[in-house]
């Protein structure tokens, strides 16, 4: 089934405010545990690319009292709830947010210790450039964590999926996610990405029926 692109930037109100309605609070609290436990500092600078409304910047910072993370994303509206839970959850010290194209990070080399990103890929019509940057601004031995929805194979599966997450969501929502699916990647195609970016050291697999995971261990050598 060929991938259908969905808009890069999530913008509108309508949409950033239905996306951070939507109960991730499981796997953001998931895939913050995971990035801590691939990055064994007490002090780190971490990169959240895409980082939507902020959550999982939040979280993290919520366990590891002292590092530091740069949180940003393209779309502004979804920034301005970032603002929010990064407020009401008084990280304003830890979490810096901003508005940064990934694919152009105006970033130093190896000036992180760790990448993370969930749930962007699928949003690149292209994600190349954006894991160029990002393997040129981790440290070479740096921890990286990629998470995101995977391409089924056909569209009964697509609906099965989306017949899946129940009752709880609205049409707009039921419909963002539809349209992730159609937009994500295979898992061969995510491979490759990754070879193409030089990006050999990342363990890629499936971790759900519905993602997959790239990651990397942070290492002194």
């Amino acid at each position: 089934m060929k991938r259908v692109l969905e808009p890069e930037v999530m913008d509108s109100i309508e949409e950033s405010v239905a996306y951070d309605a939507m109960d991730f609070s499981e796997v953001n609290t998931a895939f913050a545990k995971e990035a801590i436990a691939l990055c064994p500092q007490a002090q780190a600078k971490i990169l959240d690319v895409g980082t939507g409304p902020g959550q999982i910047p939040v979280l993290i910072c919520q366990m590891q009292p002292q590092w530091q993370v740069t949180a940003i994303d393209l779309a502004a509206t979804m920034l301005e709830i970032a603002a929010q839970h990064v407020e009401k959850a008084g990280l304003q010290a830890q979490i810096n947010l901003e508005l940064v194209d990934a694919k152009k990070l105006p970033y130093s080399d190896a000036q992180f210790d760790m990448v993370i990103s969930n749930s962007l890929i699928h949003h690149l019509p292209d994600p190349l450039p954006f894991l160029l940057e990002l393997k040129r601004v981790v440290k070479p031995h740096g921890g990286i964590l990629i998470r995101d929805l995977f391409r089924p194979a056909d569209e009964a599966t697509i609906n099965d999926l989306v017949n899946s997450i129940g009752g709880e969501f609205n049409a707009m929502q039921i419909k963002c996610f539809r349209d992730s699916l159609y937009a994500a990647f295979t898992l061969d195609e995510v491979r490759e990405l990754f070879s193409q970016a030089g990006l050999s050291d990342v363990k890629i697999y499936q971790n759900s029926h519905r993602h997959w995971t790239a990651e990397r261990i942070w290492s002194q050598s």
